[in-house]
């Protein structure tokens, strides 16, 4: 892990320390993909920090901002869904075998895509509204509770495959993310629907022609 130490911020505007993890997210991702480094090193601290940065985010961050009205109820609740979406991709990732596969590469990127939508979503949905409607006093004290807590989850650590099964499956109780076996019966009811969409089109156009 020398290779990859996650610094460990005690103080500071909250809003800057989170976009420093996101820039640290994509340092992490970018060496997981090169040929030249520990790759399960970086795999190590990548997973390790995006846990460790959600859990806190979601018991010290979400809920002040929402009583602070800078978030509402929707926010909170897309932004805690999409970190069980990071969750979900993390178990793929943990469970490819060795670093130099197909499934690694290929876990790889399905953890990039969702982390990557997700940082995007959370700066302009989450990030910005609490910059112009939380004073900055409050963002330091928010600071300081969100560091200590990314800090001890990621001392104990926080992302083996049992623990980040664990996190999915308690996500999945909650309701914050449908069942596997939920998403796959409303994909198939989507496809359905598309075919059917489809149908009435070429019938109209059909009728159209006569």
């Amino acid at each position: 892990m020398s290779d990859f130490e996650i610094p460990r911020p005690t103080s500071g505007d909250v809003l800057e320390l989170i976009l420093d993890d996101h820039r640290l997210f994509e340092d992490l991702l970018r060496a997981a993909r090169r040929n030249d480094v520990d790759r399960e090193a970086a795999r190590s601290a990548l997973t390790e920090l995006l846990v460790a940065h959600a859990e806190a985010e979601e018991e010290k961050v979400y809920p002040t901002l929402r009583k602070k009205r800078a978030i509402g109820a929707h926010e909170e609740e897309h932004g805690e869904e999409e970190h069980a979406e990071i969750t979900e991709a993390i178990v793929g990732f943990l469970e490819a075998k060795g670093t130099d596969t197909e499934k690694y590469d290929a876990a790889l990127e399905d953890l990039a895509t969702v982390v990557n939508h997700h940082t995007n979503e959370e700066e302009q949905t989450i990030i910005n509204p609490a910059r112009e409607d939380v004073a900055v006093t409050v963002r330091e004290e928010l600071g300081v509770a969100w560091a200590t807590r990314r800090n001890e989850l990621l001392e104990q650590g926080c992302a083996s495959l049992d623990q980040v099964k664990a996190l999915l499956h308690r996500a999945e109780k909650e309701g914050v993310i449908a069942t596997p076996a939920a998403r796959d019966q409303a994909e198939e009811i989507e496809e359905q629907a598309k075919e059917e969409a489809k149908k009435v089109e070429e019938a109209a156009k059909e009728k159209a022609k006569d």
